[in-house]
């Protein structure tokens, strides 16, 4: 499971999604995509760092991520 976390208006959090969306044309994974913004707690913890990536739980990418380090992680997380 791939989890972004992120906020509307936000640049880097819409180039995010797109490098996830590139990276499941490639990669069959499950998505899920939470603005911030609607959590009081998640606003607190993330409110400065989105977006930010999280892969089976853990975060793994903030602010900027590339497609083929992301790609690389997903396929070796097992």
């Amino acid at each position: 499971m791939v989890t972004i976390y992120t906020r509307k208006g936000c640049h880097l959090c819409e180039r995010a999604e797109a490098i996830v969306a590139e990276a499941r044309r490639r990669i069959e994974f499950e998505l899920e995509i939470i603005d911030i913004d609607e959590s009081p707690a998640l606003k607190e913890k993330y409110n400065e760092e989105v977006p930010v990536i999280a892969i089976d739980g853990r975060d793994r990418f903030g602010y900027a991520i590339e497609l083929e380090a992301f790609l690389n992680v997903l396929e070796h997380r097992y």
